[in-house]
């Protein structure tokens, strides 16, 4: 017969398992923390997040150039413009802040060099039509209202792009008559889900204007879509900011090729100043140096955001429509060279500097050899210095030994001669004709052992 636990088995079962549960989510909650930039991590891919737009809308979009660590003074700015209106603040260190303002929906943003203000506001179906001087209204694009644009004018920075995007309901193969001025540009957006259509010209008020048919678009999706366009407005005239540069440095870095080119070719000379042509190398990586420098931020961000707008035109799933061009087709024929030339001058700078690099290293390298040969003839000439001067210590050698011999022979004599006097025999005469030989001998071993002396030390 199969035994059964007793409930008071299952009871103390039970209890262990329960206790042993508590003690493994304490162990884990006092073993396991989270890193210090987590949650701002993770909040990092949550931030700025689209807006959700029904058509027919209207949006305003300006973007300023911000000041360097103005980002504080900026969110104090927008957030006084906040309470004015009663609206929520946005909250210490924020870099991006939405609230309702006046029946509308405003965004505000700072970014690294920009700051960027988007104004949402339900739009009349028709507000795109004619004036009576056959353009739409300036007050039908902006959405805008008076206090809004009066605080955009009190704002830090100087405009760089500015957007006003009307969004209808509906599909269309053109844009509505006289919306633009210019060429018109656009195409079926998201594989036929929307159309869009612009001239990338500035209006008399300043701002750029495109019009999107939301046509199948979700508010998600139309959301989405709009922030691309936007994108690629603020991104192209940001990445467009090293063109001047570009221009203007050419002239002074075809200047500093030719000197480069001329001092490499003087070193080919016969007998080439190396002193003289390596400071002017140095002059020349010095202002090689200094125009790079002013520029290669500027160019770095003309790559990094004409790469985002070309993921922005990309993630539009751009179709041809039979009636304009693309926008993804006249910004690669317009904008793309733009940016060619930002990359061509910031590798010619590259090239210049590395070329300069060359240059100096081998002038480097023949001076070092120039100074080695001078080196190797000055030790030459000192050993044949020390060569002499040994031959002439050995030739007055003998010379030493006799005049050393004469003193001590002087002495000796001068105390044989004054034994008599301490009551001491006189000493023979031939004492003298058999010491003369003697210390000189002594000396002369003397004199060679030393010499033998320090040749071994200098030997080891």
């Amino acid at each position: 017969m199969e035994s059964r636990p007793s409930a008071a088995v299952k009871g103390t079962t039970r209890d262990g398992q329960a206790c042993f549960r508590r003690n493994r989510c304490a162990w884990q909650c006092a073993a396991m923390q989270d890193h210090p930039l987590r949650a701002a991590l993770n909040a990092e891919l949550h931030a700025r997040p689209h807006l959700r737009i029904t058509a027919p809308a209207a949006l305003s979009h300006v973007v300023l150039v911000a000041e360097e660590g103005g980002a504080e003074a900026d969110r104090d700015a927008f957030a006084a413009f906040c309470r004015a209106h009663g609206a929520a603040d946005p909250p210490p260190g924020a870099r991006h802040h939405i609230v309702p303002i006046a029946g509308r929906v405003v965004r505000w943003e700072r970014h690294g060099e920009f700051q960027s203000f988007t104004v949402l506001t339900d739009a009349e179906p028709d507000a795109g039509q004619e004036s009576d001087e056959g353009q739409p209204p300036d007050r039908a694009w902006s959405a805008t209202h008076p206090e809004a644009e009066a605080f955009l004018e009190t704002v830090r920075g100087q405009r760089l792009s500015a957007l006003h995007l009307r969004i209808l309901p509906g599909a269309a193969t053109v844009p509505p008559p006289g919306a633009f001025a210019g060429e018109v540009v656009g195409g079926a957006l998201g594989h036929g889900d929307a159309m869009a259509f612009t001239d990338f010209r500035v209006a008399d008020d300043g701002f750029v204007r495109m019009v999107l048919y939301a046509n199948r678009l979700t508010p998600g999706r139309l959301g989405r879509m709009a922030q691309r366009l936007m994108e690629i407005e603020h991104y192209r005239m940001a990445a467009l900011l090293g063109l001047p540069m570009a221009r203007e440095a050419t002239p002074r870095l075809a200047a500093l090729e030719r000197s480069l080119d001329a001092t490499v070719a003087a070193t080919a000379a016969p007998a080439p100043d190396d002193a003289k042509l390596l400071d002017q190398l140095t002059k020349l990586a010095a202002e090689a140096e200094a125009l790079a420098a002013s520029s290669r931020f500027r160019f770095s961000a003309t790559d990094a955001y004409g790469a985002l707008v070309a993921a922005r035109i990309e993630e539009l799933n751009e179709d041809r429509l039979e009636s304009v061009q693309r926008m993804g087709v006249f910004l690669d024929r317009r904008f793309t060279p733009a940016l060619r030339t930002c990359a061509a001058v910031s590798r010619r700078k590259r090239a210049l500097t590395e070329g300069i690099a060359r240059a100096g290293g081998m002038l480097r390298t023949r001076v070092e050899v120039g100074l080695e040969g001078q080196n190797r003839d000055l030790l030459a000439a000192m050993d044949k210095r020390a060569a002499a001067q040994l031959r002439l210590s050995q030739a007055v050698e003998g010379l030493s030994t006799f005049a050393i011999a004469y003193y001590a022979v002087s002495l000796m004599k001068i105390a044989v001669d004054g034994l008599p006097a301490l009551g001491l025999p006189d000493a023979p005469k031939w004492a003298s004709v058999i010491a003369v030989p003697a210390i000189a001998a002594a000396i002369w071993f003397g004199v060679r052992k030393l010499r033998r002396s320090l040749a071994g030390s200098d030997a080891a």
